[in-house]
């Protein structure tokens, strides 16, 4: 049976104004760069609002709201794809319209699984700027006894393009201030770590895919038309890592590492 959420559209708009772009700059500094609105802004623009009775345990609006009815608390971000159809300038007024696409329930090795597949449109003046499809999972809090999750080393890229960064809080606060994401995995401590079962702050996925964007733009020399990517594993806050691009003939392999470990904590691929 198809959730009844499925289907459920609402728009919001923005504006590309000139403290958004001093402030993405102010957070992100030499890391993103490049003439004209850097790439990754859009996550910043037109999000979700929900008033302070209209929060979940997590900060974000609870469910019901925006995203379907679940019985699971656990959301992350787990990846998704862009079409990059044009650039966004200063002074854009943008209409984001986000759509919910599929409702998937599934058994993982940790226990049920709910997907929720939303395709979100950045439009200025009817011309459609980036189409994006993300996926949401949703799962059950961690139980005590259960196994930690083993994620394996990355192997080595020799001869790729690497850029260095160490999220650390007041990075992440100021992050979640852009987007307006209220959560609390990415600025308080103890429930990431007491009820949510992470080993510290939450580095936001959405700021992990802007690395390796901006980095894929680079190496390229231009904004990729397309750009997928997955999360693989958490990085927690001041964690040493290094954002790494790798040219094939068609694409750009990219994934961020962390630097302890070796374990890549997401990856891309830009075309």
């Amino acid at each position: 049976m198809s959730d009844p959420f499925v289907g459920k559209s609402w728009t919001r708009t923005d504006q590309v104004s000139a403290r958004l772009l001093q402030h993405f700059e102010m957070t992100l500094g030499d890391l993103v760069g490049g003439n004209g609105v850097p790439l990754g802004l859009h996550w910043c623009l037109a999000p979700d609002l929900a008033g302070p009775d209209d929060l979940g345990r997590d900060g974000h609006p609870r469910l019901g709201i925006f995203m379907p009815e679940l019985t699971l608390p656990r959301r992350m971000w787990a990846g998704g794809e862009l079409a990059i159809h044009g650039a966004l300038k200063a002074g854009d007024e943008v209409t984001r319209t986000i759509t919910i696409e599929r409702v998937d329930h599934k058994t993982g090795s940790t226990g049920p699984l709910a997907f929720v597949t939303v395709r979100h449109l950045w439009r200025v003046a009817e011309e459609t700027i980036i189409d994006e499809v993300q996926n949401v999972v949703y799962r059950d809090d961690p139980q005590p006894g259960d196994a930690p999750v083993v994620h394996a080393e990355a192997e080595p890229w020799p001869d790729g393009r690497t850029l260095t960064f160490c999220a650390d809080p007041v990075r992440l606060f100021r992050y979640s201030a852009l987007t307006f994401n209220g959560h609390r995995i990415h600025y308080d401590a103890p429930y990431a770590t007491g009820i949510e079962g992470y080993e510290g702050l939450v580095v936001h996925g959405p700021l992990q895919a802007t690395l390796m964007l901006n980095l894929a733009a680079t190496v390229l020399g231009r904004a990729p038309h397309q750009f997928s990517y997955r999360g693989r594993a958490p990085l927690t806050a001041g964690t040493p890592a290094r954002v790494e691009a790798r040219v094939g003939t068609d694409d750009v392999s990219l994934r961020l590492v962390a630097v302890d470990s070796g374990v890549a904590t997401m990856t891309a691929t830009a075309r």
